[in-house]
């Protein structure tokens, strides 16, 4: 089937004059995940991961992703001659220089401007400038060829109420105008959905497990143009309608963005290259100055402000009630009823619906069972998923949106007949994650500064895990949010190099993935809060926020020295004391055992 569809637009492409296509995984906005109307990379590829690119030319095809998909990319790819590029690694070009490679003099590149961003279109046009190409942006090539693809997705808005967001939304909109002022900036664009989610208040559901609308912002220093589906009904009620008037927000149509900003002339812009989409700065008219400066948003919405602290705190709780009672439920019943990856995460999910806060999963659960663990974004289906046996691990990555606040926690479960390697790894993870969780730092520091944290553990074993060691949360928004993150090595100016700031919100999730084995990955929710001040400057730590039980079957006690012994016992101590007023009898003794101090 994907030698047929990837035949076809063969076809398509030599109609259009297009000697290669790329389609990357996007929607018109920058998303991480997107609604069924843009998964025309997997629709192409047959590939599922939420990341990767495919380039097609006329003798073959390619698909680039990064470490965490490698393992399924290779799966999900096999029979259809599309060639893996496995990012990063030893060999392997980037995009860019693979484009070099296949583009010969005078060919051309074709893609859906709408759906590749600025910074990569200059890329690519730098690479044709040598080749003397030429580059065609305005071409989905996909629509003649998709005959059944899903409509694009408009629900039902609602407004996220000030005792959950802590500021009105006419507050953050003059907060923004001072940054355009700032910027010395007439008119600012914005297309990313969680900034605009975020600006206004307001929540949807068009991209499934993110709470956000189909939007994009044209604002003013007196005006702003909200461009959002309005003609089904219930989408905006009246009452909503009031709410962006008296908010000084204009509604028009979503389809009339692009044909909205050729009209723009004489004024300086604001706007983020490495979030906005090639087709729009193409429309732009060459007498908009452009001022390229990451969306003020971006930093805002990173910071909660006490209202949203206080809130995560309760979802958090919310939350850690029902894994912990899932974690009560497996061990107990793991070998005596039949149980799938796909029951166990169906489970889950009933426990925390039992909640009346809970709104929806923040992501798709990742429940992964024994050598499936190994792949970490792993999605089990009904029709190919495993059974969940007493022995090895079981990984379960989820999380839960609420009006208090989006949650994300990793637990691997050990399940029984656990080798020497498998516990020394689940003791390594739980090492790595203690040690970033106690860190204590400097007012200035990134996470670039603190990876090393968590991840010496490994590297002093010559191990290593192919993805970030944390990213931001947003709340009620996307489950990965920048600025903040830990990682080890920077990945562009713009998203990920972000001071740490009292309010931020990162995961703290060091892992170990060995192929057809096993994987392991423990994850916490850390806010960065301040500390003391002294002659040397602000110093900063981290709050918990996630509070459930480490599973303490999978700990080899001999590799803890005595300051992982005093983290463990006392992260324990706290996870009893704020669970156990929420569990009686059999399972308050339970707790009681789970949490006990390890010596």
């Amino acid at each position: 089937m994907v030698r047929e569809r990837i035949g076809k637009l063969r076809e398509s492409m030599k109609a259009a004059g297009i000697d290669c296509y790329l389609i990357p995984t996007s929607d018109y906005h920058d998303s991480e995940y997107v609604s069924g109307f843009f998964q025309v990379r997997k629709y192409f590829s047959g590939f599922t991961g939420s990341a990767g690119t495919l380039v097609v030319s006329g003798n073959e095809a390619a698909l680039f992703t990064d470490g965490r998909y490698f393992i399924q990319a290779e799966k999900e790819l096999e029979g259809s001659d599309i060639r893996l590029m496995k990012m990063e690694e030893p060999g392997v070009p980037t995009i860019e220089e693979y484009l070099e490679q296949v583009l010969k003099e005078g060919e051309c590149l074709g893609f859906d401007g709408r759906v590749v961003k600025a910074e990569s279109a200059k890329k690519y046009e730098e690479i044709l400038s040598k080749k003397n190409g030429k580059m065609i942006w305005d071409k989905d090539l996909s629509d003649k060829i998709w005959k059944e693809r899903p409509a694009l997705s408009h629900h039902p808005v609602f407004v996220l109420k000030e005792c959950y967001s802590g500021e009105s939304a006419s507050s953050k909109i003059a907060r923004v105008r001072e940054k355009m002022k700032e910027e010395d900036c007439s008119i600012h664009i914005l297309t990313s959905l969680d900034d605009i989610a975020w600006l206004l208040n307001i929540r949807g559901n068009d991209v499934e497990s993110c709470p956000v609308v189909l939007s994009y912002i044209v604002m003013t220093m007196e005006k702003v143009f909200l461009f959002a589906e309005g003609k089904e009904d219930g989408i905006w009620t009246e009452e909503l309608r009031k709410y962006l008037e008296e908010n000084g927000v204009s509604l028009r149509p979503y389809d009339e963005f692009y044909s909205y900003i050729p009209e723009i002339h004489g004024e300086k812009a604001l706007l983020c290259k490495e979030r906005v989409s090639c087709r729009l700065l193409k429309e732009l008219s060459e007498d908009v100055e452009v001022v390229d400066k990451d969306n003020p948003t971006s930093a805002m919405k990173a910071v909660k402000n006490q209202v949203e602290m206080e809130n995560l705190r309760k979802a958090h709780l919310m939350d850690a009630i029902a894994v912990t009672r899932f974690m009560y439920w497996l061990k107990r019943n793991v070998g005596k009823i039949p149980m799938t990856e796909v029951s166990a995460a169906e489970y889950l999910e009933k426990l925390r619906r039992e909640n009346e806060h809970f709104i929806e999963p923040s992501f798709s659960t990742i429940c992964a069972y024994g050598a499936n663990g190994a792949i970490v974004h792993y999605s089990a289906k009904e029709d190919a998923c495993a059974e969940i046996l007493p022995e090895g691990f079981l990984m379960v990555d989820s999380g839960g949106h609420y009006p208090e606040g989006s949650t994300d926690i990793t637990r691997t479960f050990a399940l029984g007949g656990l080798t020497r390697e498998m516990k020394e790894h689940f003791t390594l993870v739980l090492k790595a994650m203690l040690n970033l969780r106690a860190t204590k730092f400097l007012y200035g520091c990134r996470g670039i500064n603190l990876d090393i944290r968590a991840r010496e553990v490994f590297w002093e074993r010559g191990l290593d895990y192919k993805h970030g060691t944390g990213h931001g949360v947003g709340y009620l928004l996307n489950v990965h949010e920048g600025p903040n993150s830990f990682r080890w090595k920077m990945q562009g100016e713009h998203l990920n190099s972000a001071v740490l700031e009292e309010g931020m919100v990162t995961t703290d999730e060091p892992g170990i993935y060995i192929e057809g084995s096993h994987g392991v990955r423990t994850e916490n929710e850390l806010l960065c809060r301040k500390g003391e001040k002294n002659d040397y400057g602000q110093f900063m730590y981290f709050e918990d926020l996630t509070y459930v039980p480490i599973d303490l079957e999978g700990v080899e006690i001999s590799m803890l020295d005595e300051k992982d012994k005093e983290r463990l016992n006392g992260y324990h101590k706290e996870v009893y004391e704020k669970l156990a007023p929420y569990f009686e009898g059999e399972m308050l003794d339970w707790l009681k055992g789970v949490t006990a101090p390890v010596r």
